[in-house]
């Protein structure tokens, strides 16, 4: 059926059908290794979701009635960091560590990211031409693991790829960090309340760095980049894959990485430095902005967004402090703090056997006593130390509020944490998209995590209604148990509320 709307010019600050979905990490597909078939298995063609990502659009345009759908694509949509393909002829320079662990996020090789990216991914870039063309409107909101899409070269490649009439350029707009849908919904990736992978400034995302001009990296997509890029038995879409005990690591190395890769340590420590360095000295350069064009920015961000200049600076501010600005949080969270502790324990422990033999003349198996009373404490303090990224998979209730307060909405989605959510945060309804991207729990990539879900508004008899959906098998359908939970959570807060007035 074809859509009324076509001709008439495009209103992104209306829409009556609204569906979200975030976090698809789309990524070149991963070459097979004959001698380590399981490497970056997730990565394989194999579990490329290009068809249903087709079907689930014209499934949405099935449910809108012959109206216009807007559809939002709330950030991580393409996965710049795990990225590691390389031009033939390049016309730049690539460094020794660029050709090991990806391309540096300069806009020309940002460029060819997304074009290699988008030639894997013919079949999506083909569904969402479709929907466009039949006039429909696509919104990118940036994430975290998509910020070399603030380039502008990036967005003509993209527009380029997607070869739309002039007529409905205008159908797509790009997102600095946030969106209001119908001026009801905030929509936002969600990482700006994650220190560990926020934009430190999404206003002015870039930095100088010597004669370039760079994308500043967040600390979890430089672990990204430098760890798992080169730790290919580790799915990066699943926490549990990579964040893991002592004793969880010992039996994955003894299963999977003794004969694959047997310097799995060296990986580790050099890529940790690399990370840490890098980290601190991004954090230490000032955002790359034009004091002549500071309001141009902000006000340009404010209309793509469906805001006002002033609510853009309200979100910037509610954004967390980098974790950057910590450096004892980031040795721990890359174990260098205990490859610290080991280093100066055993340097120690042999000063003070050197020292002793000079004056006693013992054996040398005596540095086996010092030895075994420090084991003890070490292990405590390893046992002690926990990772604080779980910590930023909940949502804040002040954050929320603010949030909707800045923006006088009365929702908020989110994505980034990959784990779908409906619920009532005080007096806020809050949802999460879940994530579509390749997640498994295990390397063999036969036990996938999650569900393919979106949140889908649709008009109701006073107001849009929001549901989140799982789609599967061409359909979709309600997750009702956590409709049901927060049908429960809405009333109880609301006879709260009313009771307190």
């Amino acid at each position: 059926m074809e859509i009324r709307q076509l001709r008439k010019p495009v209103n992104f600050e209306k829409s009556k059908y609204t569906a979200v979905i975030s976090d698809l990490h789309l990524c070149e597909a991963e070459a097979p290794n004959p001698k380590i078939p399981l490497w970056k298995r997730y990565k394989s063609k194999d579990f490329f979701f290009d068809t249903i990502f087709a079907d689930f659009l014209k499934h949405i345009v099935s449910n809108a009635k012959g109206e216009a759908v807007e559809l939002v694509l709330n950030g991580d949509i393409f996965d710049f960091d795990s990225m590691l393909s390389l031009p033939e002829d390049a016309p730049y320079k690539i460094s020794w560590l660029e050709s090991r662990r990806g391309l540096h996020p300069e806009e020309a090789k940002s460029s060819f990211k997304i074009r290699r990216i988008l030639e894997d991914h013919k079949g999506w870039v083909a569904a969402l031409r479709e929907f466009i063309m039949k006039g429909h409107r696509a919104v990118f909101v940036i994430g975290n693991h998509d910020l070399e899409l603030h380039f502008p070269q990036v967005q003509r490649e993209l527009m380029l790829v997607l070869d739309l009439p002039e007529s409905l350029i205008s159908h797509v707009r790009f997102c600095a960090f946030f969106y209001i849908s119908n001026g009801d919904t905030l929509i936002e990736h969600g990482n700006q309340y994650d220190p560990y992978c926020l934009c430190q400034n999404p206003i002015n995302p870039m930095v100088q760095k010597f004669n370039r001009v760079e994308m500043r990296i967040p600390f979890g997509n430089l672990a990204s980049r430098y760890l798992i890029n080169g730790m290919g038995f580790f799915n990066p879409h699943v926490d549990t894959n990579f964040i893991m005990s002592m004793r969880e690591y010992l039996n994955f190395f003894w299963r999977y990485l003794l004969r694959s890769q047997p310097l799995i340590m060296w990986t580790w420590f050099w890529g940790s430095c690399v990370i840490l360095a890098q980290t601190f000295i991004d954090r230490l350069l000032p955002a790359l902005k034009d004091p002549l064009t500071i309001e141009d920015r902000i006000e340009d961000i404010a209309k793509n967004s469906n805001a006002t200049p002033r609510m853009v600076r309200e979100l910037r501010e509610l954004s967390a402090n980098p974790a950057a600005s910590n450096p004892i949080s980031i040795m721990k969270e890359l174990w260098l703090d205990r490859a610290l502790l080991v280093l100066l324990g055993f340097l120690g422990i042999f000063q003070l056997f050197a020292f002793v033999k000079l004056v006693f003349d013992i054996s040398l198996f005596w540095i086996f006593i010092p030895l075994m009373i420090y084991i003890p404490f070490f292990i405590f303090y390893s046992k002690s130390v926990t990772s604080s990224l779980k910590k930023y998979k909940q949502p804040s209730e002040r954050i929320l509020r603010i949030a909707t307060q800045i923006t006088r909405t009365k929702r908020v989605i989110y994505g980034h944490t990959h784990e779908y959510r409906h619920e009532m945060i005080g007096t806020i309804e809050h949802l999460n998209t879940g994530c579509w991207s390749p997640a498994f729990l295990d390397v063999e990539c036969t036990k996938p995590y999650g569900k393919r879900t979106f949140v889908w508004i649709q008009e109701g008899v006073a107001e849009r209604n929001a549901s989140l959906m799982e789609f599967k098998d061409g359909q979709s359908s309600e997750l009702f148990g956590r409709r049901r939970q927060f049908e429960r959570e809405k009333s109880e807060t609301l006879r709260r509320v009313a009771k307190n007035e």
